[in-house]
């Protein structure tokens, strides 16, 4: 849900239900990097609601339009580390079955 104004949607508060500070931290950093934000922060309003408001001003353009970006940005991000990750392990294990076979076939 976004809190903005009619009069200004370079800036605008955005309520995000069923997360915390996990998303809403990750979120801030890959927005504060954009350079089109002038501020970014969040804020948990209670620690037993599941609920995040997320702050964005920009310089101009529209906060809602940022925010999608920043959020597209945040999946490529975490795409590319599983990606990586999956990767690594798929290797560790390629090593691993290939030391056992030549473990095996070193035995008498």
């Amino acid at each position: 849900m976004e809190h903005g104004s009619y009069q200004n949607p370079s800036a605008s508060t955005f309520s995000v239900t069923d997360e915390d500070h996990t998303l809403a931290n990750s979120l801030r950093l890959v927005l504060n990097k954009d350079p089109r934000v002038s501020f970014c922060g969040y804020s948990i309003p209670h620690p037993s609601e599941a609920r995040v408001n997320v702050r964005v001003q920009t310089t101009g353009d529209p906060a809602g339009e940022v925010l999608k970006d920043g959020c597209q940005n945040l999946i490529n991000m975490c795409q590319h580390v599983r990606k990586t990750f999956d990767d690594a392990v798929d290797k560790f294990k390629s090593t691993k079955a290939s030391e056992t076979e030549s473990m095996d076939d070193d035995s008498p």
